[in-house]
Order: C-alpha cells, then structure tokens, then sequence
C-alpha cells in the first residue's frame, strides 16, 4: 500500500492544483444541462495578461521519494486552434523510471487546451496508466453559456471555470508583487461532474537549488480544505521564479509516509529571460 501511495503521489505532487480529492465540493448537487457554444457571444470573453509563458516551454522534472528517483515529468506548450480561439496546448506526461515499472508501472497523460487570451480552458483530457489501473476522463467548457460536458452529460459551471491543469497555469499569470504572506487567490475547478473550490496562499521568497540551477522564488501553497489524500497528513508547496515567468522549479509534499518532490532539471523555449536565477 505505501508503494501504490508514493506513485499515486509522482501523478499529484508535480501539478499541485490538481489535488482533486482536496477540494472542497460546492456543486454536489449538479445540474445537468443542454446547450451548444454560443459564437455570437465569445468576443465578450475576459483578457488577460500573460508574460508567464507561451509555446515552446520545456520543463522536465525529477520526482523524488526521499532519495530515490521514481519517475520523471514533462511539460510542454504549443500553439493550436479551439472553438476557432488561438489556444495554448499543455501537455504533461508522468513515467516512472524503469527500475522503478518493475513495482508499478507509471505512463499518464494530461493535455489541457487554453485559451491565449483569457487563460480558461476550453477542453482537458486524462489518461491514467498505473500498473493493471486505466481510467480516460474528458471535458470540454463552453465558457460563454457556462456548460461543461463530460461523456455523455452537461453540467452548470461557473464562470471562466478551470481544469487542474490549467489552473495551475493560470496562476503562473498572477502578479504577486505586494502579496503578503497568507494573502490568498480563488479559483474554481471541474472535474468529473462537480465544481471544487481551490485558494492559492501566498507564503513567502526563498531561494530554491536544483539542478536546473539556483533561483530566487516565490512559494504558494494550494490549500486542501477537505478530504483527500493529503487531508491531517500533509502539505503541498510550490516554488515558482520570482519574475514574470514564475517558472516551477520545485514542488514538495509532505506527508505521514515521508515526503515527495518534483524537482526542475531542464528548462528551455520561455517566453522571456529568468531574471530570478542566481549566477
């Protein structure tokens, strides 16, 4: 059972707004609903400014258990077209190292469509393969009349609603000059047929040393409010550059069994220079 945890962990710790289980669950009750994009409408949609990333981002990570090297994550950015929209594709891919598919074999996909100007989704698709375990989960967002659909069924969402992918890059997107320690931003994510509440808290600066290099950082840490995996047994924190790309450099989480981490070891492809690397 600690090894089935330990890997369930390599697929979470890495994107960490995608504590799912954590969420606090608002929309527990779903309506479900019918309706198609309405085109007429989608100029109305928000803006917003991006300096974080763009296409051609390359990150690959180290997932640590302790001092072993369990798998390894990528994530990747590319232009492409959705709802005739100039989108961001993200890719993040998770495989456990070989020595380690001996005990359980890691191969998940995650690929989030994202709006370039408004920095929503527009479709997410999971595909799970631990072990003898498969699960395929897709969901596309009409953000103008606020519909998800997922396999066979739509469901209200709120407005500009987030996946778990793209919420984390949406975050990359904010601006934490002046944030204070505990100041908190809100977000919303759907997944499945419900609606979950995240904040993000603002922690601190702190210089994080990987192998990709030394970095001064931002640390936020996404809170799991119910529930869960991580719920009375530990905690997620996320380092990010401190200048505009607010590229992820490490990410831990610390729980009963030990703690995990995802550690950057390549980057290339930003959208701008890292000023918040130390020579």
């Amino acid at each position: 059972m600690k090894i089935l945890k330990v890997i369930i962990l390599l697929n979470i710790v890495l994107i960490s707004v995608l504590v799912v289980n954590s969420f606090s669950r608002q929309n527990r009750s779903v309506n479900v609903l019918r309706s198609t994009l309405d085109t007429s409408r989608i100029d109305t949609l928000r803006k917003i400014t991006n300096n974080a990333f763009s296409a051609g981002e390359y990150l690959k990570f180290d997932v640590n258990y302790g001092f072993v090297t369990a798998g390894e994550a990528v994530l990747k950015i590319s232009d492409t077209l959705y709802n005739d929209r100039k989108c961001f594709l993200v890719e993040f891919t998770l495989n456990s190292k070989p020595f380690f598919d001996v005990f359980y074999k890691v191969r998940d996909r995650y690929y989030t469509f994202i709006d370039a100007e408004g920095m929503f989704p527009w479709r997410f698709e999971q595909h799970i393969r631990e072990g003898g375990y498969t699960r395929d989960f897709i969901a596309e967002f009409d953000q103008v009349n606020h519909i998800a659909t997922a396999g066979d069924k739509k469901y209200a969402i709120p407005s500009y609603v987030q996946d778990m992918m793209s919420a984390f890059y949406f975050t990359r997107t904010v601006d934490f000059t002046g944030f204070k320690p505990g100041q908190k931003i809100h977000l919303q994510n759907f997944y499945k047929d419900s609606t979950y509440e995240l904040d993000v808290k603002f922690k601190g600066i702190q210089k994080g040393d990987v192998d990709a290099g030394k970095f001064n950082c931002i640390i936020v840490e996404p809170l799991a409010k119910e529930g869960g995996l991580f719920k009375n047994e530990g905690r997620i924190y996320v380092w990010m550059t401190d200048d505009e790309r607010r590229m992820p450099v490490m990410v831990t989480a610390k729980i009963a069994i030990g703690s995990v981490d995802a550690e950057l070891v390549e980057y290339r492809g930003l959208a701008g220079p890292v000023n918040a690397k130390i020579p």
